[in-house]
């Protein structure tokens, strides 16, 4: 005899799968708040369930972001975000990996790592919550601070060039590059979720400010001169080299937005042929006995 069975539609992911177990402890107005939201948006509006989300950091006020979102997640080593994630996606190439770290984190101790993730193309999503100091050790020069800034290490004024992050994607390959600001919550979100859409690594630089430790770059300095590239419609994403004369502009003008994006590279684990049968996770890999024996054997 016939039956009748009710089907039950899975239930909508909301913003509050997404709250983390602990409350982020972050000094009241940091832009990393921003960032944090946008990131839970992202996911919320992509509809991505949290247990295929892993998100990895190294360390400094922004990687302390795994423990205030309910995903998987590791908090890594000062500046060894990229490799642990990298490792996290071979192992598991269905799950979504966002890296999350600050501009200390990664493009000090961490920038080899990042230039040999971007040309290995590893299909994660890179997001630096750049404040252009050192937050968490209370206010040192960092590879972006401008010259001339006055901080606990350089108390007469910065001597060094800063580093130009997208300019540096753009050189070592990264497939996706994207510049937000934390206090455009509604623009960074629909970055966030182009990247992390992009099959390949996804870099976005993200304007957070440091509302302690930077009184020059500051939420009332970036936002008259934010500019989106979005809101030229001759702007081509898809041009590397209109991309990296927009990356190198700073002054009244700062271009926010999608800087650039190609498709036609294969992702490190397209790429190996071994993951074809699916993630190493779902694999049978274990070694034969026979096979164990004699390679054993072999080193007796």
């Amino acid at each position: 005899m016939a039956t009748d069975t009710a089907v039950v539609a899975p239930k909508a992911i909301s913003m509050a799968d997404y709250k983390g177990r602990v409350d982020p402890d972050w000094c009241p107005g940091c832009g990393d708040f921003g960032v944090l939201a946008a990131v839970q948006k992202a996911l919320v509006e992509l509809q991505i369930p949290k247990h295929e989300v892993a998100t990895i950091s190294g360390i400094g006020c922004s990687s302390n972001f795994p423990g205030f979102i309910e995903t998987y997640g590791m908090h890594t080593l000062h500046g060894r975000a990229l490799p642990v994630a990298t490792g996290m996606k071979l192992a598991n190439h269905a799950m979504t990996v966002l890296v999350t770290g600050g501009d200390g984190d990664g493009f000090g101790i961490g920038c080899g790592h990042f230039v040999h993730a971007m040309r290995r193309n590893v299909d994660l999503t890179y997001i630096v919550m750049d404040n252009q100091i050192y937050g968490l050790t209370t206010g040192q020069t960092s590879p972006t601070s401008r010259i001339g800034m006055k901080t606990k290490s350089m108390p007469y004024g910065n001597i060094e060039s800063p580093l130009s992050p997208v300019a540096l994607a753009l050189a070592a390959g990264a497939t996706f590059v994207a510049r937000g600001f934390s206090g455009d919550q509604k623009h960074l979100t629909e970055l966030l979720k182009r990247g992390i859409e992009h099959k390949g690594f996804s870099f976005i630089d993200v304007f957070s400010p440091c509302v302690t430790y930077n009184h020059d770059n500051t939420f009332q300095w970036f936002r008259p001169r934010v500019k989106k590239l979005e809101d030229n419609p001759d702007y081509d994403a898809g041009d590397w080299n209109a991309a990296m004369e927009k990356s190198v502009i700073w002054g009244e003008e700062i271009p926010i937005g999608k800087f650039f994006e190609r498709t036609d590279l294969p992702t490190l684990h397209g790429a190996e042929p071994v993951l074809n049968a699916g993630p190493l996770v779902h694999q049978n890999n274990r070694i034969p006995a026979d096979v164990a024996k004699t390679f054993i054997e072999e080193l007796m």
